[in-house]
């Protein structure tokens, strides 16, 4: 049984204008802007079951904002009414707005391509509803075919060039599963500790996951490299022992070998472990994806259960080689995705090149498996640049020795299991004229437009994801061909599959009665019409000229329109992902504001409402309205409305002029009434102002020798002044006499120092004149400078001349020490 979902409120439902209103719940990103977009967006009516899609034209008219509400006026496109149209088919091409008028005496005299145009514009101009060619997009969901964990599990879809359908995607977590899981394990020599581990921790490993397992099964395989050069050594006696050189026997280098199965049977598995050796190569990357491809697509070698998830563990200590690499080794033929173990063993290893990342993430996708990366500290973060680009795929940092082996496999499958994402695949060929946008919707509540995953997924919670399929133009052959999408879960065995049907055809073309012009006859080549100005190229230099009308180009960016093509929809600067921020239209580059707007983006609002403060003033009085914003005269101010200014009123001499209008109408009532527009703080008087000790005192000079204190308090946003009402007067006779008694007392008492210095001096020469026989202490003196106590007698020799010395005697008498230093 098919149940039908179809777009459209019937044959000839495009309207020429579409009212409707976004209440306060509309998320942002409701399609009320779709005429901004660059693939045409709708808007969704009624019930499930009689789904009405209004598909809103690309070039829009005039927009009015009135409250929570928001009207569009939308034209018809131009593109529909083009001199080009000589066709139904063609008709049907430019748009999903358009439509054919086949009614057999409509527009006697009329060049046949005024047989196409907007529904609304044929009924206006007399085209009977029965002749109007307008194709329905549809959505037909296959109910017979379900699944266990997705439906549904088949769609078909009606899609004419331009529109787009949308679909619903139910995925349900099961809360126990089958697991295989598969081994696959780099021997190379640095590898022995873990491999070694690995022979005790597999029958830990499979009696934890029967936790999580309805049924566990464990298989195992190896690899090494490429057995080519450079990779290995290929001398001979390295061909058989890569590890000759360490008096190690080692197994030859190696591919990939499939070793065991995926069974049940642990003591099978422990003791393929222990027969394990390890092997060895020359450069620092192994053949690790080569390995994990013929491990994926070798279903029935490896052992994979259907109904089973499937764990590729890839336990390695160095990163892989990637697609490109086996051009050194000479090999340039690509990997051709397929099976080739011949007696378990990679048979094409040599001949091969390695396979691509897109091409890995494929068939891991393809054949369910999650791919686990147990790598060494050191390579973490080159495996874990590729969790993005192989969907399914968990790495996890592997300890000395494989400690926590068992531990970082639990962890995986339960992280893997709750993540819940899609793929989308379009049919190859035929992807560039597709569009898919999804929106997930998760168990929490919370929706992600474009995003295809949903983490944190509980066992028996169901994820919904919106799909959406676009067809952007016909194929070049025409014709109504079917197109197959598909939109796989990853890592389920389950998925579903979606038929596009392209309508691309008329009905009335099969009768032979569309009254259409397969071969028109040649227009003139006269372009003048299709110049804005002379000077001006052709139809802008974005369109044909075709019997005097312009035939705007398509792009890949939007649409370009007008009557020379002179607008479009996407060249101009875009405002909250907006194009001319949502009030205006894009015109030849630039930006057309809607009336009450303006600037280059027209995000700025004419009126400055926006910018009124509460005292009635734009601004405050301190600033201008720019683009709805104030923007305040002095730097130094801020807040919306300019109100706010910590350092203006820092200084003391700021406040002068408000203090000198308080004193000039005598500290009274009157003065605040009076100094309010000159005064921005607050004023208070007091008579002790001592007693307030928050603020900074200053003071003010006034005309009659006096000063007034006043306080400055800036704990608030307005400053306060708080000032003395009695002044602090100073006369000059005051000062004279304070600086004549400083005067004073310091020349006396330069004076008493000077006497006391001098009587210390006399005292000492009369002790010293006093005691001429007192014995000299030489304790603190330098011994090479005391004379000697004994009489000698010196001799100085020099040797001048040959057999003439010359000889000099000093005698030195015995001095007494006394007489010495006196």
């Amino acid at each position: 049984m098919w149940e039908h979902y179809r777009t459209g409120a019937g044959q000839g439902s495009s309207p020429t204008c579409v009212s409707f209103s976004l209440s306060e719940e509309s998320p942002s990103h409701t399609p009320a802007c779709a005429c901004w977009h660059r693939k045409p967006l709708s808007k969704t009516h009624g019930d499930p079951d009689t789904t009405k899609r209004v598909i809103l034209p690309r070039n829009f008219g005039e927009l009015k904002a009135e409250g929570k509400h928001v009207h569009f006026q939308i034209e018809a496109d131009n593109r529909c009414r083009s001199a080009l149209a000589s066709t139904c088919e063609d008709c049907l091409r430019r748009g999903p707005e358009c439509a054919w008028c086949s009614q057999e005496r409509f527009l006697d005299g009329a060049h046949v391509s005024q047989r196409c145009g907007s529904v609304s514009d044929l009924r206006v101009r007399g085209c009977e509803e029965d002749f109007i060619e307008n194709p329905n997009v549809k959505v037909e969901v296959n109910a017979t075919v379900s699944g266990s964990q997705v439906s549904p599990r088949e769609i078909n879809i009606h899609l004419r060039p331009g529109s787009e359908a949308s679909f619903v995607i139910e995925v349900r977590q099961l809360e126990r599963y089958p697991v295989d899981l598969y081994y696959l394990v780099d021997v190379s020599a640095s590898m022995q500790d873990n491999l070694d581990r690995l022979k005790t921790v597999g029958l830990a490993l499979s009696h934890q996951m029967k936790e999580h397992s309805s049924d566990f099964r464990v298989g195992f395989g190896s690899f090494v490299d490429k057995p080519v050069s450079p990779y290995i050594d290929v001398h001979p006696s390295k061909l058989l022992n890569p590890c000759s050189d360490y008096e190690v026997h080692c197994r030859p280098a190696h591919g990939f070998i499939h070793v065991l199965p995926v069974t049940e049977n642990m003591t099978e598995f422990t003791r393929v472990i222990k027969e394990q050796r390890i092997s060895g190569n020359m450069d620092t990357p192994e053949g690790g994806f080569d390995a994990m491809l013929q491990a994926t697509v070798c279903q029935k070698d490896i052992g994979w259960r259907p109904e089973a998830k499937h764990l590729l563990l890839v336990m390695t200590d160095q990163p892989s080689h990637l697609a490109l690499d086996s051009k050194l080794a000479g090999i340039v033929v690509p990997h051709d995705g397929r099976c080739h173990l011949e007696d378990n063993i990679y048979s094409q290893t040599t001949s091969m090149e390695h396979p691509t990342i897109g091409q890995l993430a494929e068939k891991l996708l393809e054949n369910n498996v999650y791919s686990i990366f147990a790598v060494d500290q050191v390579q973490y973060q080159w495996y874990e640049d590729l969790l993005d680009l192989i969907p399914g795929s968990y790495v996890g940092r592997l300890f000395p020795k494989a400690s926590n082996l068992k531990d970082l496999v639990v962890h995986a499958y339960k992280k893997l299991l709750s993540d819940v994402e899609v793929q989308i695949g379009v049919e190859d060929g035929q992807a560039h004229r597709f569009w898919v946008n999804v929106t997930t919707f998760c168990p929490d509540g919370s929706s992600v437009s474009g995003n295809t995953k949903c983490p944190s997924v509980q066992p028996k919670q169901t994820v919904s994801f919106k799909v959406t399929v676009g067809m952007s133009s016909c194929p070049a052959s025409g014709g109504d061909q079917e197109v197959l999408v598909s939109v796989k879960p990853v890592g389920f065995n389950e998925s579903v599959t979606v038929r596009v049907r392209q309508v691309c055809g008329c009905g009335c073309t099969e009768r032979n009665r569309c009254h259409d012009d397969p071969n028109p006859s040649p227009c003139p080549a006269e372009t003048g019409a299709c110049r804005e100005e002379g000077t001006k190229p052709v139809c802008s230099g974005r369109g044909t000229c075709k019997c005097g009308t312009c035939v705007c180009d398509s792009s890949r960016f939007g649409n370009i329109y007008g009557k020379f093509c002179e607008m479009d929809d996407f060249s101009c600067t875009y405002e909250r992902g907006l194009v001319c921020g949502g009030q205006g239209r894009c015109v030849s580059g630039e930006c057309v504001c809607l009336s009450g707007w303006t600037g280059e983006t027209c995000a700025c609002p004419v009126s400055t409402e926006s910018c009124v403060s509460d005292d009635g003033l734009i601004c405050s009085g301190r600033g201008k309205c720019v683009c709805g914003k104030c923007v305040c005269d002095d730097s130094r101010r801020s807040g919306a409305f300019c109100e706010k200014c910590p350092i203006c009123y820092s200084s003391c001499q700021s406040h002068w002029s408000c203090v000198n209008c308080h004193l000039s109408n005598g500290l009274g009532s009157e003065g605040f009434q009076v100094c309010n527009d000159s005064c921005a703080p607050s004023i208070d008087y007091v008579d002790d102002i001592t007693e307030l000790v928050r603020g900074k005192y200053c003071l003010y000079p006034s005309s009659d020798k006096c000063q007034y204190r006043f306080l400055v308090d800036l704990a608030s946003d307005r400053p306060q002044l708080h000032i003395s009402r009695h002044p602090v007067c100073v006369w000059s006779r005051r000062y004279f006499k304070t600086f004549l008694s400083a005067f004073l007392l310091t020349v006396t008492l330069g004076l008493g120092m000077m006497a006391a210095v001098r009587q210390l001096l006399r005292a000492r020469d009369h002790w010293g004149q006093s005691n001429p026989e007192q014995p000299f202490d030489d304790g603190h003196k330098d011994p090479s400078f005391v004379p000697s106590t004994n009489e000698k007698t010196i001799s100085y020799r020099r040797d001048r001349l040959p057999n003439h010395p010359v000889e000099m005697h000093s005698h030195l008498p015995k001095m007494p020490l006394s007489g010495t230093w006196q």
